[in-house]
């Protein structure tokens, strides 16, 4: 966010692609993958202050920063560090001394990684019956898109863009993370399609996670206009 309270990316619950974008009168390389890690860099020097704010879902998994000040700036930044009690990096000499030369470093035969198994194929979930079964008992029902997708350990969690409400027991927000209880998730779901998700809210005995469950060989079929027909007709038939 900038100095004039407008977001520069990732706000108002949109996610920003990965680019170089103009704020505080630099240039910002914002760059995201698939997993938790986002980076952004700017040369700078920057005019106005930058707040950067951070929404969490999962625990925290930390944030690094460092920055460069002019030389003259330094040393009384330095002191102020101190009484904070930060430990600020050291500035980088300009030149660096010649190392003694070091006897090759002998480099240990590479252990080979152990190839995961193949997934199994998913059991057929076509027709009537599993869509009114899964639709009927499921906390929500909802199109979304799938904007990222991270394995952890034997789960799958994908990062939604909720689009469409069909039901829900609670409020759903438009950015969602959606798990699915294995490596290999039936059925799986590919990046940037958009789909009709029956998801379970699933919450821990401490309280602490609250998640959407998406069931293995559960209800998750791309999105059509003819498949919106047939979710709704479902919504006909649930028992009260």
């Amino acid at each position: 966010m900038g100095g004039d309270g407008r977001y520069v990316l990732n706000g108002n619950w949109a996610v920003s692609p990965a680019g170089t974008y103009e704020a505080a009168g630099t240039r910002v390389v914002y760059t995201r993958a698939t997993g938790p890690e986002e980076t952004l860099r700017a040369a700078g020097p920057t005019s106005q202050d930058l707040l950067l704010q951070v929404l969490l879902q999962e625990p925290n998994p930390g944030i690094e920063f460092e920055f460069w000040l002019p030389r003259e700036r330094y040393g009384p930044f330095q002191a102020q560090a101190q009484v904070l009690g930060w430990s600020p990096r050291q500035p980088q000499p300009r030149e660096v001394e010649p190392q003694p030369l070091e006897s090759p470093t002998v480099i240990p035969p590479r252990t080979p990684i152990p190839t995961p198994e193949p997934c199994p194929p998913c059991p057929d979930t076509r027709g009537r019956a599993h869509r009114l079964l899964h639709y009927c008992g499921s906390d929500f029902v909802f199109r979304a898109r799938v904007l990222g997708r991270v394995r952890q350990a034997q789960e799958t969690r994908y990062e939604v863009h909720v689009q469409l409400i069909y039901k829900n027991r609670s409020p759903l927000r438009a950015l969602e993370y959606v798990w699915a209880p294995s490596r290999c998730p039936c059925p799986p779901l590919a990046l940037h399609r958009d789909y009709l998700l029956a998801a379970r809210r699933l919450i821990s005995p401490d309280g602490t996670q609250d998640r959407l469950l998406l069931p293995h060989a559960g209800y998750a079929r791309l999105w059509s206009p003819a498949e919106d027909s047939r979710v709704r007709l479902a919504a006909r038939h649930c028992p009260l």
